[in-house]
C-alpha cells in the first residue's frame, strides 16, 4: 500500500475489560466488537493511566501521565497549548476528526464540591487561564441554533462533532440536532426530556431510567450516524485520516432507550467479588457498606456508592443494553468502512477510558479506591498488515497509545512523550515494560477521605501494590494466588520485602513524573 494507513479509533465510556463476548463474558452481547478482536490483537491487561474520564482521555492523547499534562482531575482543562498525538499526524499530512465525546474540558458549569472556595490575592491561580476562545466543550457554546464551530484546530482535530455529557440529554452538536429533530418524532425536545414523561418500569437501582427519547434520537445513533459521514466524506481522498468515535456509554445513567432496555434481564447476571469476600475490606470499602447499611447514597450522582445484589443485576441488564446499542453502531460503522473500500488500509482501535466497579464487591460506578474493575479496560488494535485473531498479555497503560499510533504512522513523536510504543507486543507479543504506574487524584473527599483522596499504583505481572497519601494503611496483592484481590498483604510479615521492593520502584515512578519539555539547550 502506497498510501499512509487510516485510523479509526473507537472508544467507549466507563467499560470494565472484561465486559465482552471476546472476553469471555457469559451474557453480554458484542458481535461487531469480536468481530474486530477476531481480526486483530486484543490485550488482555491493558491499565489506564487514571482511572477517571478527563486526566485518562488526556493522557490518550498527549501519551503523558496526569501528572505532567496537567489535566490532574475531572472539571479542569488540557491546556491549549499542550500537543497531541494528533497535532502531529495532522502535522504529518492526516485529516483528524473527533466525533462524539471528547471530555478534555469541563461540559458542565458546576463549581467544586467539598472544599472551601481559595481566598486569592490579585491573582486566582498559579496557571494562567486559557482563553476564552478555546473552551469549547462548555454548555453556553450550544443554546443558539446556529451550530458552535471549533475553528481551524482543537487539540488537532480539524473536524469535531461534539458530544458532552451522558444519557439521554447529553450536549453539545448533538444537543443542537436533538432540538431540530425531536418534533419528526411526535413532540418537541422540551417534552422527551421532561422526567414527568419517564416511560414504566420497576427497576429500584439509582440512576435507571426509562427514557422516552426512540433509538434514532439517542446519542449513540447519531454518533454512528455522525462517524458514517465522515468516513463516507473521506472515501477516494488522498490524504489518510484519523477518525476518533467516542461513544458516551455505557457510562450511568442507566438509560438505554427502545428495545434494549429490556434485552437484558437482571437475574441473567451475577457478581464474582462481593464485599464479605474480602478478607480484611480496606477503609474505602467500609466506609461504603457503613453507608449503605444506614440507606444513605451520595449527594453528588458521579460517586461511587454500594448496593444489594439485586440492584447491581439490575444496573448490569441496562449497561449490558447500552453497550450491545454502541456494538450495533460499531457494525455499522465498520461496514460502511468495507463498502466505501477503505477497510483494507484502516488500523482499527477499541478502547474504552476507565472501567466501573460494576458489582466488583457490591460497588458501582468508579472511586478513588484501586480495583481492575476500574483500572483495566480493553484494547484491541486490528491492522490491516497483520489481521489475525490473538490475545497478548502484555502489560501496557494509556500512555502508550499515542507512541504507538505515530510509529505505524511512520511519524516522530514530540520531546517529552512518556508511553511506549506497544507495536512490538501487537506483532511479536513481546513485552515493552515490566511494571506501570496508575495514578489518581479525587477532586472531593470521598469514599471516606477526609479531603481529596491521592492514590497510586504500581502494577506487574505478579503484584499490585496501592499507596493512598496520609493513610497509615495500604495494599500489596498476589496477583498469581489472590487474582480477585481479597487477602490485602500490607500488614504481612512474611511480605514485607515484597512491599519494600515494590514500594521503592514506586517511588522510581513518581520521581520520574517530571516534565521534561521543552528541551534544555545547556551543556551542563
Amino acid at each position: 500500500m502506497s498510501k499512509a494507513p487510516n485510523f479509526l479509533f473507537i472508544i467507549t465510556d466507563q467499560q470494565r475489560a472484561d465486559w465482552l463476548g471476546c472476553a469471555g463474558h457469559p451474557v453480554v452481547k458484542t458481535p461487531n466488537i469480536d468481530a474486530i478482536a477476531a481480526q486483530g490483537v486484543r490485550f488482555t491487561d491493558f491499565n489506564v493511566a487514571m482511572p477517571v474520564c478527563m486526566p485518562n482521555r488526556a493522557s490518550l492523547f498527549t501519551g503523558r501521565y496526569p501528572t505532567v499534562h496537567g489535566l490532574r482531575y475531572n472539571g479542569c482543562t488540557l491546556s491549549h497549548r499542550a500537543n497531541t498525538f494528533v497535532d502531529v499526524l495532522r502535522a504529518g499530512g492526516y485529516a483528524t476528526a473527533s466525533i462524539g465525546k471528547s471530555h478534555l474540558q469541563p461540559f458542565t458549569d458546576h463549581l467544586p464540591f467539598g472544599r472551601p472556595k481559595f481566598e486569592s490575592g490579585p491573582i486566582e491561580e498559579a496557571w494562567k487561564p486559557d482563553p476564552v476562545e478555546y473552551r469549547m466543550e462548555e454548555p453556553a457554546r450550544y443554546d443558539a441554533e446556529e451550530r458552535a464551530e471549533f475553528g481551524d484546530s482543537y487539540y488537532g482535530f480539524e473536524h469535531v462533532d461534539m458530544v458532552t455529557s451522558h444519557g439521554d440529554q447529553a450536549g453539545g452538536h448533538y444537543r443542537q440536532w436533538f432540538r431540530e429533530n425531536a418534533p419528526k418524532y411526535g413532540h418537541d425536545w422540551e417534552w422527551f426530556h421532561d422526567p414527568a414523561n419517564e416511560l414504566s418500569h420497576n427497576y429500584s437501582v439509582p440512576q435507571a431510567y426509562r427514557t422516552p427519547i426512540p433509538e434514532d434520537l439517542y446519542p449513540t445513533n447519531y454518533i454512528r450516524d455522525r462517524a458514517q459521514d465522515y468516513l463516507n466524506q473521506q472515501a477516494g481522498a488522498d490524504d489518510p485520516f484519523f477518525a476518533f468515535v467516542s461513544f458516551p456509554d455505557p457510562h450511568h445513567p442507566f438509560n438505554p432507550p427502545g428495545k434494549y432496555w429490556d434485552m437484558y434481564q437482571p437475574d441473567q447476571f451475577d457478581m464474582d467479588i462481593r464485599y464479605e469476600d474480602h478478607a480484611t475490606p480496606p477503609p474505602p470499602l467500609q466506609f461504603q457498606a457503613e453507608m449503605h447499611r444506614r440507606g444513605e447514597l451520595p449527594k453528588i450522582k458521579q460517586t461511587a456508592f454500594m448496593d444489594s445484589d439485586q440492584a447491581i443485576r439490575e444496573a448490569m441488564a441496562l449497561s449490558a443494553g447500552m453497550l450491545t446499542m454502541v456494538d450495533d453502531a460499531i457494525g455499522s460503522i465498520i461496514e460502511t468502512l468495507k463498502a466505501n473500500g477503505q477497510y483494507e488500509n484502516t488500523v482499527i482501535c477499541f478502547n474504552s477510558d476507565h472501567g466501573d466497579y460494576l458489582g466488583d464487591s457490591n460497588l458501582l460506578l468508579k472511586g478513588v479506591w484501586h480495583r481492575d474493575s476500574i483500572t483495566q479496560v480493553p484494547f484491541i488494535w486490528s491492522d490491516p498488515q497483520t489481521r489475525e485473531q490473538g490475545t497478548c498479555d502484555a502489560l501496557a497503560s494509556t500512555v502508550d497509545i499515542a507512541p504507538t499510533i505515530l510509529e505505524r504512522a511512520g511519524l516522530r513523536p514530540y520531546f517529552g512523550m512518556q508511553g511506549h510504543s506497544i507495536l512490538p507486543a501487537i506483532e511479536n507479543d513481546t513485552s515493552v515494560r515490566e511494571e506501570l504506574l496508575i495514578e489518581c487524584n479525587d477532586s472531593g473527599p470521598r469514599m471516606g477521605f477526609d479531603r481529596p483522596g491521592r492514590a497510586r499504583t504500581l502494577k506487574t505481572k505478579d503484584w499490585r501494590l496501592s499507596i493512598y497519601r496520609d493513610q497509615d494503611w495500604g495494599e500489596l496483592y498476589d496477583l498469581n494466588d489472590d487474582p480477585g484481590q481479597v487477602k490485602n498483604l500490607w500488614d504481612s510479615d512474611v511480605h514485607v520485602n515484597v512491599k519494600a521492593d515494590l514500594t521503592q520502584r514506586l517511588t522510581h515512578h513518581l520521581i520520574a513524573q517530571m516534565d521534561e519539555s521543552p528541551q534544555s539547550n545547556r551543556l551542563a
